[in-house]
């Protein structure tokens, strides 16, 4: 298995800036595509709704004075090195905030890749056994791992535990539920923890 250096090193050598990669996913959506290696109308549909959601919120998405003060105390360069697909629902929830975060200081380098093209890099950094994303992973300047986030606010990750206790699963009630309450929340919970992880 490769060192974890060069696992990073490669993903950094593919990753994609925030602009370049809503365009990546926009462009794939005009041809009826989503990202991944899997296509299926269900990936497809689920893209063009999270597409439609990072629009918005690039546009409403507000950081706390909490958050824009101790982002701008960040002093040392870091790369915010990110898995996501355009599929996947908590991604486009998350992201936007980490961009907004990462836009404030000049010292973030935020980067994104595509999960099922670096699935060594995935496999690195695992939640619970799964390939759960959004996973932001924090490097300092050697590229070493400061720390790692995701792929769900602390409040979404505790709505996931108590529904999976009571039901076994999730299913489309939960998957409404987490995103009527990514709604209400507007990032901030994203925020907190983001700034908890620094």
């Amino acid at each position: 298995m490769l060192a974890m250096k060069e696992i990073i090193k490669n993903s950094l050598g593919k990753a994609l800036s925030y602009t370049e990669y809503r365009d990546l996913v926009s462009g794939l959506l005009t041809e009826g595509k989503s990202t991944g290696l899997n296509q299926s109308e269900d990936l497809l549909n689920y893209s063009k709704l999270n597409d439609k959601r990072m629009k918005r919120l690039d546009k409403t998405i507000k950081l706390t004075d909490e958050t824009l003060a101790k982002v701008k105390d960040i002093k040392e360069p870091q790369t915010w090195l990110v898995l996501t697909e355009g599929w996947c629902g908590d991604a486009a929830q998350n992201i936007p905030v980490i961009n907004k975060i990462a836009e404030e200081n000049t010292n973030i380098n935020l980067k994104l890749v595509l999960r099922d093209e670096n699935l060594e890099l995935m496999d690195a950094f695992l939640t619970n056994g799964g390939r759960s994303i959004p996973k932001l992973i924090a490097l300092d300047k050697d590229n070493q791992v400061i720390n790692t986030w995701g792929p769900r606010p602390t409040e979404a990750t505790q709505m996931v535990v108590d529904y999976k206790a009571k039901n076994g699963s999730l299913d489309a009630t939960f998957k409404e539920d987490l995103q009527v309450w990514y709604n209400k929340n507007k990032g901030v919970n994203t925020q907190e923890d983001i700034m908890s992880m620094l």
